[in-house]
C-alpha cells in the first residue's frame, strides 16, 4: 500500500477533507508531518507520494514526478507566511532574522526578497516559526522573524488588533503579496509529488483521489473553515477568508510563477538546474 504524506496545517484541509470523511476513498496510508519532515521522508524514500515544499522538488527533480493540477498557491497575499519585524525590512542588513526550520520554500523566498526587493542582507538564524504563545517567542535576540502556518494567522490578527505583538513588531510583510508585487506572478508554496520508482498505477489512483477530494473541499469550504476554527482557535470567518484566498491548482500561470522561482534559485546556486516532469494524468 502506498504511503502518502499530509501536512497537518489547515491549508491542506481542502485537499484531504473528503478523504478524511470517507467521502473519497484513498487506497493508501496517510502519514502526517510538517513540511521539512515530509521533505526528508520523501528524500529518504520512506514515502511514496506527498505534498512537499516546492524547493524540495527543485532540489532533487530527478527523483520525483509532479502531480498535475495540484498545489498550494496564492496570487497575492497568502496570509500564512509572514515576516514580523521591529523595523523596515530594508533596514535589516546585518540584523538577526529568525527563520522557520519547517519550510524550505518560505525561507528561500524570504532570502530572494531580501536580496532583490529590500536590498538588505540580514543574518538568518533558525528559529521556531509555529509557536502562537507570544510569551514563548523572545527565545533569542532578533530584529525580525518569519512565521508560517496556522501560527501566522493568529499572530497577524494579534498584530492588527494592537497589543504586545503589534507593538513588538510594527512592520509586517506577507511574502505572497511581496512576490506578486515584485514579479506579477502567482507563487507556489507546495506541490504534490510521487517517487519515480513508486508503482505508476497506484500513484495515478492516489492522484485521482486527491483531485476528487480537493474538488469536494473547495465546494465545502465553510464546513472546512469550521473544522479549522475548532482545531486552531482562529475564528471560522477568518479561516474561511484564508482558505478562500488560496488556490489548489497548478495552471499555466502557476507554472510560470513556479519556474520563475526556480530560475532565480538556480541563478544563486540554491538548487540545481532541471526540468519539470509530471505524473501521467489518470
Amino acid at each position: 500500500m502506498l504511503r502518502v504524506g499530509r501536512i497537518p496545517y489547515i491549508n491542506c484541509y481542502p485537499v484531504y477533507g473528503a478523504i478524511d470523511r470517507g467521502i473519497v476513498p484513498l487506497d493508501a496510508t496517510l502519514v502526517d508531518g510538517v513540511p521539512t519532515v515530509l521533505n526528508d521522508a520523501m528524500a529518504r524514500g520512506d514515502l511514496d507520494l506527498s505534498v512537499v515544499s516546492a524547493v524540495e522538488y527543485a532540489r532533487d527533480a530527478q527523483r520525483y514526478l509532479l502531480l498535475p493540477e495540484l498545489a498550494i498557491t496564492c496570487d497575492g497575499p497568502v496570509q500564512s507566511v509572514m515576516l514580523f519585524s521591529r523595523r523596515p525590512a530594508s533596514e535589516l542588513g546585518g540584523a538577526r532574522v529568525l527563520v522557520s526550520r519547517s519550510s524550505m520554500t518560505s525561507v528561500a523566498l524570504l532570502e530572494l526578497l531580501f536580496t532583490n526587493v529590500w536590498r538588505a542582507q540580514p543574518h538568518y538564524v533558525p528559529g521556531n516559526a509555529e509557536l502562537v504563545d507570544l510569551a514563548r517567542f523572545p527565545d533569542e535576540p532578533h530584529e525580525a522573524r518569519l512565521v508560517i502556518g496556522d501560527a501566522a494567522l493568529h499572530l497577524h490578527d494579534a498584530a492588527e488588533q494592537g497589543g504586545a505583538w503589534g507593538a513588538t513588531y510594527p512592520y509586517r510583510y506577507d511574502l505572497g503579496a511581496e512576490w506578486k508585487a515584485w514579479t506579477g506572478l502567482p507563487f507556489v508554496f507546495a506541490v504534490w509529488v510521487a517517487q519515480r520508482r513508486a508503482p505508476l498505477r497506484e500513484s495515478m489512483g492516489a492522484h485521482a483521489s486527491l483531485l476528487a477530494s480537493r474538488d469536494w473541499g473547495l465546494a465545502h469550504l465553510p464546513a472546512l473553515a469550521a473544522q479549522a476554527a475548532e482545531a486552531t482557535g482562529v475564528p471560522a470567518a477568518r479561516c474561511l477568508n484564508y482558505l478562500s484566498g488560496l488556490d489548489y491548482r497548478l495552471s499555466y500561470p502557476h507554472l510560470a510563477g513556479l519556474t520563475e522561482f526556480f530560475r532565480r534559485l538556480v541563478a544563486v546556486g540554491r538548487v540545481p538546474d532541471g526540468t519539470l516532469a509530471f505524473l501521467p494524468a489518470a
